[in-house]
Formats: structure tokens, sequence, C-alpha cells
């Protein structure tokens, strides 16, 4: 028996679907992270910090920056590892198989001392900025990037992969730092690192719908899932696809809504995927000289139904308190029913972020 075949329009329903983008809008933020299973920090604020425009994305005006914060730091139902938002439940497969390398390890062995001293000023003290943190390093971190003679913040870094020490909160943009035991639960199981991966590859393919087995390493998170869930063809793609059982009963169960993407939404997330399964081209362009530009300087992927429809180039003005849309760059001829939904969810973008004012070309 040869493999299910789907079309590209089930694939990305359900891509759409296991991301939480179709209709109707969850309603509960904690939620909302474990079946994404991520939010990427940025601190780009060209529209709104990317965790945020994620959770806004999928929640809508219910959503407010402060509910996000609070599940960090007061609820600890959310925790901060390596710059993104994860469950709390999730923590102990991050824990399992701290993955440094060699010079990495050999550099905190030679400092063991210097542990002790970071560990113990967390115990006198509690939770801690870097800069409160006594730097009593022996062998200086050495790096060619801008990590060079950064020892505290490296040594906290590496704590934290290590399980010793977490991440308790953020003052502003700046990392608030505390022993594990006062951030992660007291029951806190750590699995073997094979039981982690699996579950890990379980959990991705969920959030995710559909993805590859193999591929690529990406920055921030893996794309690939590994032998999990089902084999599947997509029509007019090459190769063989994992997809999330639970997601392929309700292939053509779908109701589709408008909504404007942060550049990092992991629907897009992977560049690669968007094009085979969206036949859609995006490149954040805030690295490029302005001359550059195609879309803008932090544009905005639209999805419309299950189909990802153009680009926003969007920028919020809180000094005028304009939201400014410099232009929208349409990848299929907008309907009429497109353009009205599209202006629809930036008016819901202005009034989110509390820009009495918007600005259309």
């Amino acid at each position: 028996m040869g493999l299910r075949r789907l079309t590209r329009d089930q694939a990305r329903r359900i891509a759409v679907r296991a991301q939480l983008l179709d209709a109707p809008r969850p309603t509960e933020l904690v939620a909302t992270v474990e079946r994404l299973t991520l939010l990427q920090i940025d601190p780009t604020a060209a529209v709104a910090p990317s965790a945020d425009l994620v959770a806004w994305s999928r929640l809508g005006p219910a959503y407010q920056p402060e509910q996000l914060k609070q599940a960090v730091e007061t609820d600890r139902t959310l925790f901060e590892f390596n710059a993104l938002i994860r469950p709390m439940t999730d923590v102990g497969l991050y824990l399992a198989a701290p993955d440094l390398h060699p010079t990495l390890q050999d550099w905190m062995t030679a400092n063991k001392s210097f542990q002790k001293d970071i560990l113990a000023v967390l115990r006198d003290r509690g939770a801690v900025t870097s800069r409160e943190i006594p730097d009593t390093c022996p062998v200086p971190w050495k790096s060619t990037g801008w990590t060079n003679n950064r020892n505290v913040t490296r040594m906290l870094e590496l704590l934290v992969q290590t399980g010793q020490v977490a991440i308790a909160g953020r003052i502003a943009r700046e990392r608030v730092w505390d022993l594990a035991g006062n951030v992660y639960p007291a029951d806190l199981v750590v699995p073997s690192p094979a039981e982690a991966e699996t579950r890990k590859n379980e959990r991705r393919l969920s959030s995710l719908g559909i993805a590859r087995a193999k591929g690529t390493a990406v920055p921030v998170e893996p794309a690939i899932v590994g032998e999990v869930g089902e084999p599947v063809e997509i029509e007019d793609t090459p190769g063989v696809w994992q997809v999330d059982p639970a997601a392929l009963a309700a292939a053509d169960d779908f109701t589709g809504r408008t909504a404007l993407l942060s550049p990092f939404d992991r629907l897009i997330h992977n560049r690669t995927r968007a094009v085979e399964l969206w036949d859609f081209e995006y490149t954040l362009e805030m690295y490029k000289p302005a001359a550059q530009r195609r879309w803008g300087y932090f544009a905005l992927p639209i999805l419309h139904g299950s189909h990802l429809v153009g680009k926003a180039d969007v920028k919020a003005d809180r000094k005028a308190g304009v939201l400014r849309v410099n232009a929208l760059h349409p990848d299929v001829r907008f309907t009429r029913a497109i353009t009205t939904a599209v202006s629809e969810e930036l008016d819901n973008l202005a009034a989110w972020l509390a820009l009495p004012t918007i600005e259309r070309p």
C-alpha cells in the first residue's frame, strides 16, 4: 500500500490549524503556548515585540503583554530558555541533554570556582541581574564576537543549560537570574535524552501539523521532526512529509480567518517549507539597506484562510500615535473580500497597540 497523498490545500489547512490561526481563536495564553510549544523573544518593536505579536495573532484583542510577564515571572506557568518562552510543563525536556560544545565544557571546568561564586551569590541574594554578580572568573571567556570577556553572562547562560540556574524574569530587556530550584517546579522530572528527543519531536510536529523528518539546520528551533507521525506525500512537492496523525482526520474540516503574522511566526519561520506549501517567498529585511528592501523593514506576512497572500509593510509610530501602513505587497490578486479582511485586521492591530490613527497607502 502506498503512502497517503494530500493536496497542498489539505496540507496548508493542517499547518494553519496546528498553529491556531484558524477560526475560532483560542482564548487562553498558556494553553496557546502549550500548543505552539514556544514564543520567540526578539526585541525588535517596529510593530510589537515578536512574542507579543504572535500571541496577539492567535488571541486577538483579549491578549495584553502583561499576561505574558505574569505567566513567566509570577505564575511560573511559562519559562524562558535560549531566548524562547516555553510551557513550564516542558522544562524537563530541555534539561535532559545539555548540548555544550567541548570548548564550552572545557571553559566551565577551568572555572569551577567561578561557578561556585555565582551560585553562592544567588543563594545569598536571590534573583539578580548579571551586573549585580562579581566577576571572579580566573580564566576569561575569549571570543571574536560580542561575548568576549563577558564572563558573568556567559557562565550564567551555561548554568541555565546545565539546569543549575534559571531566568526568573526580565527588567526591561535585561534578564534576571535565580537558582533553578526557585523557578522550576519542585517535582520536576527530567527524562532520558532519548525520551526527551522523541517527545520534543512529537510536540514539534503537533505544533507544526506537517513537517519534514530530516533537513538543514535552522536557527532557534529545529524544523524537522524525525520519524514521529505518519509519512505522507503532498501533491507538487518532492519527497515524504511527516504529518500529525491527530490532524489527518480533520484535514478538510476548516474555517479560516485573516491574520497578520510576525516575521518570526512559526507558520512561516521555515522559509523552505513556506515555499513548498504556499509558494510564499519571504525574507526579513531589517538588516538590509533601505534601497535593497522589497517588502519593508519589518513586513508582516498576511494569512487569509489557508493561503499566504502577501506582506504588509507596517510601522507603529508610538510618539505620533499612528500605525503607518507604508505599503501592501500582494502575492495574489486581492479580491474585495481579501482587501476588506486585511483592512479590518490592520484596524484591529492599531486598536490593540492603542494607536488612535492609521495611515494607509
